[in-house]
């Protein structure tokens, strides 16, 4: 396996990896009266028209709220530009929409660090774990697996990398952890920083 200082392309999950996490997702649950181990996205895309379309717009202005408030996570703004700096291809697979991706980072002022083409949301392609998005950057870069990384804090984004023969980083800012689907473990992007 290449050194993480080796590779070319970075994709980074956006909420909890690149900003601190203040999503609360049990309240967003209780907002659109889900089950509360329920999947969000998925609750969503099974909902016959019209009543996908209203959870929809719920959704959307649950997340501005978060995206407005988004703060800088530890040692983002010293990583970021230091793979930039190196040549390296930056890009963003959320869960989220594209549009508030990029209401979170210019929050967190790395707006442009990232290419617009590059930030891929849920309207983009299937949301994660399903590969597609992270797929579409790499064939976008013109590079292979092997030359690429995705950066996350859950499950989805390990196994978004695994399902695409990625690296896989887990910047674990909690007690959970996914060995089995995990290639580097750091506490921080601090620590990340410290490993190039």
């Amino acid at each position: 396996m290449a050194q993480l200082k080796d590779k070319k392309g970075w994709v980074f999950d956006l909420d909890g990896t690149l900003t601190i996490a203040v999503h609360d997702f049990a309240q967003m649950r209780r907002t659109l009266e889900m089950a509360p181990d329920a999947d969000i996205l998925a609750t969503i895309a099974a909902l016959p028209q019209p009543e996908r379309m209203r959870q929809t717009l719920k959704l959307d202005q649950l997340e501005e709220q978060y995206a407005q408030q988004a703060r800088a996570a530890t040692g983002v703004l010293e990583l970021i530009p230091r793979l930039a700096q190196q040549g390296c291809r930056l890009g963003i697979f959320t869960r989220n929409t594209k549009a508030m991706a990029q209401v979170s980072l210019e929050a967190i002022n790395l707006a442009q660090y990232f290419a617009t083409e590059f930030i891929i949301g849920r309207d983009d392609a299937p949301h994660k774990p399903n590969p597609q998005g992270l797929n579409s950057l790499l064939e976008g870069w013109q590079l292979t697996a092997e030359q690429a990384v995705m950066v996350g804090d859950f499950k989805y984004d390990l196994e978004t990398g695994r399902a695409a023969g990625v690296t896989t980083v887990h910047v674990a800012t909690d007690q959970r952890r996914w060995p089995e689907l995990t290639d580097y473990c750091f506490s921080s992007l601090s620590d990340i920083h410290q490993k190039l």
